[in-house]
């Protein structure tokens, strides 16, 4: 009789293994916040020194009442050279003056060409001194009919001599210049008054007050 095969039993289900706690993945750890790093203050900026004051400018140098008048030589408006030697035993007035055909300088030089005929009777010769060259100069007499001679001390030479190159401010800025100012020398050489920023409205009077003791 031919055997009959019983069926197989079934498999058993793999029952699902059990996890076991330290199986268990702790959740991740929050990382710890950093500690800020402790803020320093800037250190303050020392506070700026005040800048020095500008020192009082010196007065100017040049020949004081009594002293005699330095020597000069300038050429001079008419094709004409002026100089201390050619001066020599007569009083002369040298009045210093910043620029040609600008306003203070052509109401000073007017008022002395309207009083040159009673500074001429007073035997006093008159000589203006810029540190213009000449062509400016020689433009200025003709446009005013200034007669008297304008010297031209283009290198500064005289006024430095005299004192009256001297350092000026404006809007803010220092720069070398012509300081107004006026120089009466008696016949022997020997400076007799001097006038130092000058006002050009009064300048002929003054001269022509003092030049009277020359006589």
């Amino acid at each position: 009789m031919p055997t009959t095969k019983k069926p197989a039993a079934p498999a058993e289900k793999a029952k699902p293994a059990k996890v076991t706690a330290a199986a268990k993945k702790a959740p991740p750890k929050a990382a710890a916040p950093k500690a800020a790093a402790p803020k320093t203050a800037a250190p303050k900026a020392a506070p700026k020194a005040a800048a020095p004051k500008a020192a009082p400018a010196a007065p100017a140098a040049g020949p004081t009442e009594g002293a005699p008048a330095p020597a000069f030589s300038m050429p001079a408006s008419g094709g004409r050279t002026v100089s201390s030697a050619a001066l020599k035993g007569k009083p002369f007035l040298l009045y210093f003056y910043p620029k040609a055909d600008t306003p203070g300088c052509t109401k000073q030089a007017c008022g002395v060409q309207e009083a040159l005929p009673q500074l001429g009777k007073l035997g006093l010769e008159i000589i203006g001194v810029s540190p213009d060259p000449l062509p400016p100069i020689e433009k200025f007499a003709a446009k005013y009919k200034l007669t008297f001679p304008l010297a031209s001390d283009a290198d500064q030479k005289v006024a430095a001599a005299y004192g009256t190159w001297v350092e000026k401010s404006m809007y803010g800025k220092t720069y070398m210049g012509m300081e107004r100012s006026s120089f009466l020398v008696d016949g022997q050489g020997k400076v007799v008054k001097v006038w130092r920023k000058v006002k050009p409205e009064e300048h002929a009077a003054q001269v022509m007050e003092a030049a009277k003791t020359l006589l």
